[in-house]
């Protein structure tokens, strides 16, 4: 029988034994975080999480360090999060890639189930190009060559945001259009320059070259409204194909299991980071717009990525696919 005089021993050694699990939160961090990123280095996600982690070191008064483990669809890197102690030392930069491969591939986890949100760090949109030298110089322009003949679309590997918006583009535009896959982002240019594409679908910050160089001529851009560093280039919405937008992401996430104080302690610093000029001009410079959110939006934001582009892929007939 439980004695009434063990209660308060009882309560004091329960007391005990909570407390350094919120002394330990309220520590944390006190080692350096891990920031592992599906993509290879100098790319846009893994220049924007550099600058951005960069000045979260400094706030949380541990280093960030940022890990590149590309391949296999991301499911390296995602592999190499969920194997790690959930203790909010190892964190997994998601895309709005992440949400396709939901849909489009045969996963060992499930993303949604298997992470918890953090925050969103930056969005930003696709462009439209054409050949400078070539006659299609605005949206309009395309979508009544497209009533005429079947355009060719380029874009870079299929199941990619790049190829999906294609897919999305030609469907939404009721055009008759072909979308031709390729390996890089070279080839696909490369493509446009020889005339064996129409348009192509790319992020500013992989064409800002030839853009600036007066080989490719920015049509429209895929978000919802003109972005700042193309003001003048109008968006796929308001040049004809009302409804359309695609907003790529990219965000941080943690291994479900994460005890959500830490969770909420990186959220808030995080969004502290992302609200200060200097990386907000930064990031925009690389044609991207710094944005935080709370834990909550961004699980919002995930679920009705993966609704959209699993009803573009059921559409555009895409099988799923083995990783």
């Amino acid at each position: 029988m439980f004695h009434r005089a063990a209660r308060p021993i009882a309560a004091a050694l329960m007391f005990a034994a909570i407390t350094p699990l919120h002394a330990q939160d309220d520590r944390y961090p006190e080692q350096p975080i891990r920031v592992i990123v599906p993509f290879g280095v100098g790319g846009l996600a893994d220049i924007s999480l550099r600058l951005v982690t960069q000045r979260l070191s400094e706030r949380l008064g541990q280093q960030v360090v940022v890990e590149n483990k590309p391949g296999a669809g991301g499911v390296v890197a995602t592999n190499a999060v969920l194997g790690a102690p959930r203790d909010g030392y190892t964190l997994a930069v998601f895309a709005n890639g992440t949400a396709i491969s939901k849909t489009l591939f045969k996963l060992p986890y499930d993303p949604v189930a298997d992470f918890a949100p953090i925050s969103t760090v930056a969005y930003f949109d696709l462009v439209l190009l054409t050949n400078a030298k070539g006659k299609l110089q605005s949206l309009p322009a395309l979508l009544a060559e497209g009533r005429k003949r079947q355009l060719v679309l380029g874009t870079i590997n299929p199941g990619s945001t790049q190829n999906l918006s294609a897919e999305l583009f030609k469907s939404m535009a009721g055009i008759d259009a072909m979308v031709v896959p390729f390996k890089s982002t070279p080839e696909v240019l490369t493509a446009l320059l020889r005339g064996d594409v129409d348009v192509m679908f790319e992020s500013y910050a992989a064409l800002k070259g030839a853009i600036t160089s007066g080989q490719a001529t920015p049509i429209a851009a895929t978000g919802s409204h003109r972005s700042s560093w193309l003001p003048k280039v109008p968006t796929v919405a308001e040049s004809g194909v009302p409804g359309y937008e695609v907003a790529g992401w990219n965000a941080l996430f943690a291994p479900a299991g994460t005890p959500p104080r830490r969770l909420d302690r990186l959220n808030a610093a995080l969004n502290k980071v992302l609200r200060e000029p200097a990386i907000r001009q930064r990031l925009e410079e690389l044609g991207t717009q710094a944005q935080g959110s709370t834990r909550e939006e961004l699980a919002d934001v995930f679920r009705r990525d993966i609704a959209k582009w699993a009803d573009v892929i059921r559409k555009a007939g895409i099988p799923m696919q083995q990783n």
